[in-house]
């Protein structure tokens, strides 16, 4: 016969040999793809976008997060030839939306001028199309493009 002890928030069983002898008729629970503490990808197994998801560094959630759910949803529904052709409108209010706040999205050479010699050299070496991982995510490179430095 098992016991039940409790101790603050944890629950403690004990069990007996008997109670491991008969078959167990625990039965598992379906994943609830809504629930938003369980950890997922960006794209959750319905087809939406996770806006929590880390990969988005927060992005859908600063000043110009709606700026940027219309963009990067635009895209992610995309049907045409070229994805996301029919998304430049949305693209650009984005883009203007963060021009207004260069203090938390700073233009790519505004970055660039603030890292070192060293994180440069380390960016030149990238294999161009090389994909990057976070612990849900994953993105690929779509135009691979050379990143060494003029005259090598």
């Amino acid at each position: 016969m098992s016991s039940v002890r409790e101790e603050g928030k944890d629950r403690i069983i004990f069990v007996t040999k008997e109670d491991h002898a008969a078959p167990s008729s625990a039965e598992l629970v379906e994943e609830d793809p809504n629930d938003p503490y369980e950890e997922r990808g960006l794209i959750l197994p319905s087809g939406e976008i996770n806006w929590n998801c880390p990969c988005l560094g927060g992005m859908a959630s600063g000043p110009c997060g709606t700026e940027f759910k219309d963009a990067f949803s635009c895209f992610h529904y995309s049907k045409e030839e070229v994805k996301g052709s029919d998304c430049l409108e949305q693209f650009r209010a984005m883009q203007e939306c963060m021009q207004r706040y260069p203090e938390l999205y700073p233009q790519e050479d505004e970055k660039s001028s603030e890292t070192d010699q060293t994180s440069q050299d380390s960016a030149s070496a990238e294999t161009p199309g090389k994909r990057s991982q976070c612990a849900t995510c994953t993105y690929q490179d779509p135009k691979p493009h050379s990143r060494g430095r003029e005259g090598e």
